[in-house]
């Protein structure tokens, strides 16, 4: 096994070891970036040099006796979080080379737990998209196969851990930007409670629905990451004081005692069969485990897309007002005056996608449409959420696919906006509800990797990651690779 191949535990383990440096295992991963990105294109940035500074300061920590909880470790960051020491760009022209005063909370905690920063991922411009077309520099091909999307918006991201060009990485989920990349890229992607992560220094699309996710090869690396990151900030309003779930070295392989449900509305039709396939052999593995399978039913789901779409356009429509060409980023030349500067920055530095957001969610807020449009999503929002209090009252976890489909071609739903936006129908509603998933890969279909969603209820990461883990035990999904 190359070094690149590690888990993060795995890495961890042989550098207390000392079978090898962080020095090597950073090279090793810079080594495998320049050999296969050409045909990724995960990272918008690259910082090789800084990285390797950094690995040698994690050396000596670690001969002076020091050890950090990701002492020595290579990951990327999704380039919406602010770094200081690189560019924040949002896949966007209108942050172009911008550089941030400061690091966002999520970046502060990783460098003092030893982290080593590779460098920014690719995404969909501002967060909006589900295949990282949207992006303004480049497209990310899937790694699985190279005609195909990564996933999006964290598409970047979840291409760089399955190709090996990172150990783990930061993503962000506001609609299922972390778990469905995860499905198409093969690898294990964890969406935890709004308000568990701090989103100070995110840049923000949804302020009501953000939340920074992990991606990594397997589940207990995603804990392991959320065990640095999450926790209280008093620089986050919505930022929870609730202790973060405790984390256990080994567990045995069972479930028993554990409830499981399986939602009706997203076993319907639209489902690709080799996922649905997929999804119920692992449901069965789930059921071996010693796990109790019931069914249950969301029934509002059926109004969670246009309830998402509504709600996050509003939310984006006030968030995106400040990128004005004056405060951030590039503004345009030779106007005539500030109104001009204004309406050129805009329109000609934001990419269609953002733009039709923006459109929309004005719209919904506009004057004789607000009550209409975004007062009524949200009312629809609070029954989305009461339908998973009441599944959560009888069970402890919720199993869905992560996707109706594998990943889709390049270019396949970029000028469909309707096929993109209902991609996400499994992924949704648990922005809306607020509560805590985490994708796993669950099998293929025709070669391509398919994920099972493990739904949790608010503050419960600890249940969904122990049947991740407990899965991924008695199962090797997560440790295929891509040939690159």
């Amino acid at each position: 096994m190359q070094l690149y191949e590690l888990t993060i535990h795995e890495a961890l383990a042989g550098l207390r070891a000392g079978s090898f440096s962080a020095v090597e295992l950073t090279q090793a991963v810079l080594e495998r970036i320049e050999h296969v990105e050409s045909a990724t294109g995960a990272y918008l940035h690259l910082a090789p040099q800084a990285a390797l500074q950094v690995a040698a300061r994690a050396d000596q920590a670690r001969a002076d006796g020091q050890d950090g909880a990701l002492l020595g470790i290579p990951l990327a960051i999704k380039d919406l979080i602010c770094t200081q020491d690189m560019p924040t760009t949002c896949g966007s022209r209108i942050l172009e080379g911008f550089m941030t005063p400061y690091d966002a909370t999520v970046i502060s905690r990783l460098r003092k737990a030893g982290a080593i920063i590779l460098g920014k991922t690719n995404t969909d411009e501002f967060a909006m998209g589900s295949s990282t077309e949207a992006s303004a520099y480049q497209l990310t091909h899937n790694p699985w196969d190279l005609t195909r999307v990564p996933g999006g918006s964290s598409g970047g991201s979840a291409a760089a851990v399955a190709a090996g060009e990172c150990l783990g990485a930061l993503g962000s989920d506001t609609g299922g930007s972390v778990r469905q990349p995860a499905a198409f890229c093969g690898v294990t992607g964890l969406k935890p409670t709004y308000g568990r992560v701090s989103r100070w220094g995110v840049v923000a699309y949804a302020s009501s629905l953000d939340q920074v996710g992990t991606l990594a090869q397997d589940a207990q690396d995603c804990e392991l990451l959320l065990s640095v990151i999450g926790g209280y900030d008093p620089n986050d309003a919505t930022s929870s004081q609730l202790p973060l779930p405790a984390s256990e070295e080994s567990l045995e392989p069972n479930l028993r005692g554990m409830t499981l449900g399986l939602p009706k509305e997203f076993f319907a039709a639209g489902l690709q069969p080799g996922v649905e396939q997929a999804v119920r052999c692992a449901i069965e593995t789930f059921s071996e485990l010693g796990a109790e399978i019931v069914k249950v039913s969301l029934p509002h789901t059926r109004y969670a897309v246009p309830t998402y779409y509504l709600i996050s356009t509003a939310e984006a429509s006030a968030n995106l007002a400040r990128f004005d060409g004056i405060r951030y980023g590039k503004s345009a030349e030779k106007a005539d005056d500030i109104w001009e500067v204004f309406r050129r920055t805009r329109s000609e530095r934001f990419g269609p996608e953002v733009k039709r957001r923006i459109m929309l969610g004005t719209y919904a807020l506009s004057a004789g449409y607000y009550d209409a449009y975004y007062k009524k999503a949200q009312q629809v929002r609070t029954l989305i959420k009461q339908d998973y209090d009441r599944a959560f009252e009888t069970c402890t976890a919720l199993l869905t696919p992560t996707s109706p489909t594998t990943a889709f071609k390049l270019g396949e739903r970029i000028d469909d906006p309707l096929a993109m936006y209902l991609g996400d129908l499994c992924t949704l509603s648990l922005n809306l509800a607020g509560n805590c998933g985490i994708s796993v890969p669950c099998g293929s279909a025709d070669g391509l990797p398919v994920g099972l969603q493990i739904l949790g209820n608010t503050y419960d990461e600890a249940a969904i990651l122990k049947m991740a883990r407990v899965y991924q035990q008695v199962t090797d999904w997560h440790r295929a690779r891509p040939v690159l």
